[in-house]
């Protein structure tokens, strides 16, 4: 009965720890995208030194998970969430690197005035973080509706990314001195697109989760 409430206590540490990293997952992708609206030189590269704390997170999350699986040897239901976390902390790592490359862009592009104000991309941004919130509370809840929520999330943004990418080939077709910023904010749409997807394969492994099923929610 101890070792049993002692694997229970561990394992809500180990949730909280995720809960943790996905939280300063959702804050890299705000500043990410705030850096590039203000030009903030600073703040971009805190949130490419911050994904180092995010990468120690991952590979403590899945130590954790690696001896709670050898040491307790857990039930199906709790192995089975268990092994959902290890695939959670691998999208909310490649979720960070994607909000890094945003901050790479606004470091590259910094000496250059913006060629149009930014309007989609940060609504696009708010979006996909409060996709990976959901997504999130859709692990911890064992809620498959918010799941497949977050698949409907989805759908807008990969509208708004059609939409950036319509406008920003106007502007690279209005003038050739836009083609390379045009370019680069191309690039940050595709890293939200990205981040978008990664939100629904949590959200895929959540509905495993609960219900033992395998569903494709990126179509």
């Amino acid at each position: 009965m101890v070792a049993r409430q002692d694997f229970h206590k561990e394992l809500r540490n180990l949730i909280e720890e995720l809960l943790y990293m996905g939280n300063l997952v959702e804050q890299s992708i705000s500043n990410a995208v705030t850096a590039l609206q203000r030009k903030d030189i600073k703040l971009a590269k805190e949130v490419i030194g911050g994904d180092e704390r995010i990468d120690a997170l991952e590979l403590e999350i899945e130590s954790t998970c690696l001896t709670l699986i050898a040491r307790q040897q857990p039930m199906a239901n709790d192995l089975r969430k268990i092994a959902t976390a290890l695939k959670i902390i691998t999208d909310l790592e490649r979720i960070s690197d994607h909000a890094v490359d945003i901050a790479k862009i606004c470091i590259k592009i910094d000496k250059e005035p913006l060629i149009k104000p930014l309007v989609d991309i940060p609504n696009m941004a708010v979006l996909t973080e409060k996709m990976v919130n959901k997504a999130l509370k859709s692990f911890i809840n064992e809620d498959v509706e918010l799941a497949y929520e977050v698949c409907k999330d989805d759908d807008q943004i990969d509208s708004y990314h059609k939409q950036i990418l319509g406008e920003l080939m106007l502007y690279m077709d209005k003038e050739c001195k836009n083609i390379e910023q045009a370019t680069q904010l191309m690039f940050v749409s595709s890293s939200l697109e990205r981040i978008g997807d990664h939100s629904t394969n949590i959200c895929e492994w959540l509905i495993y989760m609960v219900t033992g099923e395998r569903k494709e929610l990126n179509n």
